[in-house]
């Protein structure tokens, strides 16, 4: 557990100093009790049970008066909780290579199998777009609700040339943040309004500045999450690595999930073939830039519980949480309490 307000934590030298005058109240009151013989008399009276009675409402009182002096100081811890994702990105890569039949029966087969069932358990309100990228990126479902638009979409998925996983990040981020502008053809995937000013004719009016996005930290952006599967060989497009770096700047997680082996095979087309294998290099830098984790899924059993362990990831998060209401509650709760038994005890109040 960690305070936000630590320098507050000397308070508790109150404690101490309480449970002193206490003691001194006690020995006060033994003094005026030899005084007057009735009194003496009445305290033998009531027995044993009393006597240790009479210092439970006070121990709780000191109880909640230090629960509400850590609360001062504001603390926090590790906390589960239910994620605030209400957008999730599927990018899912339809290059030729996701043709192989190293994931039976193969690599887009048994992804379009496991993102159907990570879809069907997503909760209703979680809106989800499709992204697919081979030499280009496309959204072919916008973020929707609709789980039956969603499946139409993944049901299409045609495979086509190239792999730009730059592209499918950055296209992605665009269906987050509609407003933001990416070069889809270039090597730099900075936003154009960043990236310098170019010529431009005089009689062209200047347009108008937009204000520069300031970096958050990595994995700050609750509301919105990417999940990127591909076999992770880039071969045209932007730089995936540069492009999880702007997706970081605005706190986006990007999950990658490696389809595929190591080892790969040969896939052969009409007058062509090529060996394709997975690239779990740079999809773990793609996710650890972004505060996410990569997930790796070497058979399509693998691939099923891959996306089962990313709707627990995405439905319960670990994070540091301020926790200063129930350090508060609980003091409260004490001190009614210890108000309730003096009063019934003592018919007073402490």
């Amino acid at each position: 557990m960690t305070f936000l307000w630590p320098e507050l934590l000397w308070a508790l030298i109150c404690v101490p100093l309480l449970i002193v005058l206490y003691i001194f109240l006690l020995r006060r009151r033994k003094k005026l009790a030899v005084r007057y013989a009735g009194l003496s008399i009445v305290k033998e009276a009531m027995g044993a049970s009393q006597h240790w009675r009479r210092h439970i409402p006070p121990a709780l009182f000191l109880l909640a008066f230090t629960g509400m002096l850590i609360a001062m100081a504001r603390p926090a811890a590790l906390v589960t909780l239910p994620s605030q994702y209400e957008t999730v990105i599927l990018a899912i890569d339809v290059s030729g290579s996701m043709r192989a039949s190293d994931v039976q029966p193969t690599r887009i087969a048994a992804a379009q199998e496991a993102v159907r069932g990570f879809v069907e358990k997503q909760p209703r309100h979680t809106r989800i777009g499709v992204v697919t990228f081979a030499g280009t990126a496309a959204v072919t479902q916008a973020p929707t609700e609709n789980r039956e638009d969603i499946l139409a979409a993944i049901n299409r998925i045609q495979l086509q040339r190239a792999t730009a996983i730059g592209s499918g990040i950055l296209v992605s981020l665009k269906a987050i943040f509609p407003e933001v502008e990416f070069d889809l053809n270039s090597s730099d995937p900075r936003p154009k309004d960043t990236r310098g000013s170019t010529g431009r004719s005089i009689n062209e009016p200047q347009a108008e500045k937009k204000p520069e996005h300031k970096p958050v930290p990595p994995g700050s952006y609750t509301s919105a999450a990417i999940i990127l599967l591909t076999d992770g060989q880039t071969t045209t497009g932007p730089d995936p690595v540069e492009s999880s770096m702007l997706a970081a700047e605005r706190g986006v997680r990007v999950f990658t999930v490696g389809v595929g082996t190591p080892e790969g095979e040969v896939v052969a087309g009409e007058g062509w073939s090529m060996h394709v294998r997975l690239d779990e290099e740079s999809l773990k830098k793609i996710a650890g830039a972004t505060g996410a984790q990569y997930f790796y899924a070497g058979t399509a059993n693998e691939l099923t519980q891959v996306y089962k362990m990313l709707n627990s990831k995405l439905t319960l998060e670990r994070k540091e949480t301020e926790i200063t209401a129930f350090f508060a509650a609980g003091a409260a709760l004490l001190a009614l309490l210890s108000a309730l038994l003096s009063m019934l005890w003592f018919n007073r109040i402490l």
